[in-house]
């Protein structure tokens, strides 16, 4: 059976991106699935991922960095595809379209593996059945991205919406992201800090929260917050699942404030550049060494 720091689940997605100043499209290979597992990989986790693409469009899985036989792939009738028409010159601002959606994943889905953490790293609401959350926290401790289960499909566009279920569920989430937007509609307030607390006191063990200026985490340890920044915003998508998985993977052995000090640089220095991080271990720690020295905002309440 195969051992892994991290397994990620979720659908490798063919993006078709609609530049805000001039409406220039272009396509790209992405899915939260995908910045996942370079930014786990990058920190030197072993990782795994399962995802699901029509047979036609296998070929995407060539994007994975992964040895092969970490990749576990499931036929689809459809791929996941989005389209995101930015409307703002800070990317902040967005409709996302969903042109077509992959097979969700069941607990059935699941190989049989080990691992610490099993990330959720889903795209739309459906993606995956409630009760794996269940079952996969008697595994391991359980990641879940919010979009995965708030962004909803109503024709052809995608709406955020509250999870009915929330109480239910988030006890099993040990680590639970969203962005502001979604920590809004799940408990109603603007205030990335409050957000954060309610829902650590709902039942989720570690919340984080990312912003464009900031990303912020708080969980037993208290609060932790530090700013992003990059030097461009270029490589602004994949953002938050970069960060997401950066930071999960290094709290394995790390306390919270350096597991998130590491995760803000690592995005960062993603950010400047299109695409998944494709840096090293190395390549953060100078970012931090040059951007981040004696910048730590930590809080115990």
């Amino acid at each position: 059976m195969k051992n892994y720091d991290t397994f990620i689940i979720g659908h490798i997605c063919l993006d078709k991106i609609v530049a805000f100043d001039t409406g220039e499209i272009s396509e790209a290979v992405g899915g939260a699935v995908t910045f996942s597992s370079y930014s786990a990989v990058a920190g030197g986790h072993k990782t795994g991922v399962l995802t699901k693409t029509s047979k036609e469009d296998m070929n995407l899985l060539d994007y994975f960095i992964l040895p092969k036989e970490d990749i576990y792939f499931l036929e689809s009738e459809k791929t996941t595809s989005i389209k995101n028409e930015f409307l703002s010159a800070d990317n902040e601002r967005r409709i996302c379209t969903a042109l077509s959606v992959a097979d969700p994943f069941t607990m059935k889905d699941i190989p049989n593996v080990n691992s610490k953490i099993y990330h959720l790293a889903g795209l739309i609401a459906g993606d995956f059945d409630n009760d794996m959350m269940k079952q996969l926290s008697t595994k391991g401790k359980v990641a879940v991205d919010m979009q995965g289960f708030l962004r909803v499909v109503e024709d052809g566009k995608m709406v955020f919406k509250d999870w009915k279920e929330k109480m239910e569920y988030l006890p099993y989430i040990h680590f639970l992201k969203t962005d502001a937007a979604e920590a809004e509609v799940l408990t109603g307030y603007d205030d990335r800090e409050k957000a954060a607390r309610v829902l650590f006191e709902w039942g989720a063990k570690e919340v984080m929260i990312t912003h464009n200026t900031e990303v912020i985490t708080y969980g037993e340890e208290g609060l932790c917050t530090f700013p992003l920044k990059p030097r461009n915003i270029s490589g602004r998508t994949g953002r938050g699942d970069t960060c997401f998985s950066a930071y999960i993977t290094e709290r394995m052995n790390k306390g919270m404030e350096e597991s998130l000090l590491y995760a803000a640089a690592l995005v960062s220095l993603k950010m400047e550049t299109p695409g998944p991080f494709k840096g090293t271990r190395s390549d953060v720690e100078n970012y931090i060494d040059r951007f981040y020295h004696c910048n730590t905002e930590l809080a115990i309440d």
